[in-house]
């Protein structure tokens, strides 16, 4: 399809999936000035009023440098966010680009942020998911996919993409374990339009993890990364040795309790997931090497050209 406007002069086709506590401004912003769209759940900015300094940091930045892709700003629709409206009223206030909605169709988000003209991005783990999300009318959905870091699917990215798009023709983002210029392509080629990369941006100076999970990343490959519901009530994908240290036994996970899930704003400090149990895609296993952000994009695009060249597309 041809691409909204406002995503026409990235210099990849790229996404930067918001992370939990990784996300940033200073990694957004970085992103943006390397001309792929960054950004963060909203959820990160702690305490709530802290927010309203964060879009202001990145607007200021990426005004100071024309060219800069937009920004986008994760928003989790479940019940238990009691956030969600401040958050919301803020990201509107400050015309944010684009959202980006989790966990449950966002109907009441949709009119709002088309009211100034902005778009809304929605994840999805299924056919049924995309139809719901479309009915509320999303502008774009984000096939989250197997092997994909944070909370994913099981699905295949080509049985997900092929589905979708026997329905659908507008914006689709995949995303799992893309890590690659390759993958990028490879997604382009399934039906994607845009490819949606989180792991690979954890091990850049600009995450906001600690050190050990950074080089965690280096040293894990995908046989390290754990499917479960147990830490957040939503499957995710998670690194073997951080569920070790944290006291459980990865081959004996038991089930969640889903209607113990909290996003809320007190959630943070009590929960040891995203924190101290740490998420990663199954693409962990290409990344060797901590990168500044614009140095990744670089690296994505000098591959992503390579294999442009090697399928001789023009």
């Amino acid at each position: 399809m041809s691409l909204p406007p406002l995503l026409q002069h990235l210099r990849l086709p790229v996404i930067g999936a918001p992370m939990f506590i990784a996300g940033n401004p200073r990694l957004v912003i970085e992103q943006c000035k390397a001309r792929i769209v960054g950004s963060f759940p909203a959820l990160n900015a702690r305490p709530k009023e802290a927010l309203d300094q964060w879009l202001t940091e990145i607007e200021q930045a990426l005004a100071a440098h024309p060219g800069s892709a937009p920004y986008a700003v994760n928003q989790i629709i479940h019940k238990s966010n009691d956030r969600l409206e401040h958050d919301l009223e803020v990201c509107v206030r400050h015309k944010v680009p684009i959202i980006i909605t989790s966990l449950r169709a966002p109907h009441e988000i949709v009119p709002r942020v088309h009211a100034y003209g902005g778009l809304v991005l929605h994840d999805v783990i299924s056919v049924r998911h995309a139809e719901k999300a479309l009915e509320a009318g999303v502008d774009g959905l984000i096939l989250v996919c197997a092997g994909a870091g944070g909370h994913a699917g099981t699905l295949s990215p080509f049985a997900l993409v092929g589905e979708v798009r026997r329905f659908y023709d507008g914006l689709v983002v995949l995303a799992g374990a893309i890590a690659t210029g390759d993958a990028i392509l490879a997604a382009q080629a399934a039906g994607a339009d845009l490819a949606y990369i989180g792991t690979r941006f954890l091990a850049t100076p600009e995450a906001s993890v600690p050190d050990r999970y950074k080089e965690e990343i280096l040293r894990s490959t995908a046989a390290d990364i754990v499917y479960t519901d147990l830490f957040s009530g939503v499957h995710g994908n998670y690194l073997r040795h951080s569920i070790i240290a944290a006291g459980f036994d990865p081959a004996n996970l038991p089930r969640s309790d889903p209607s113990k899930m909290n996003f809320g704003s007190g959630s943070g400090a009590e929960k040891k997931v995203w924190r101290d149990i740490w998420s990663a895609g199954q693409g962990v296993g290409q990344i060797d090497r901590i990168l500044p952000a614009a140095e990744v994009v670089e690296r994505l695009a000098a591959e992503y050209a390579a294999a442009r060249r090697r399928l001789q597309i023009n």
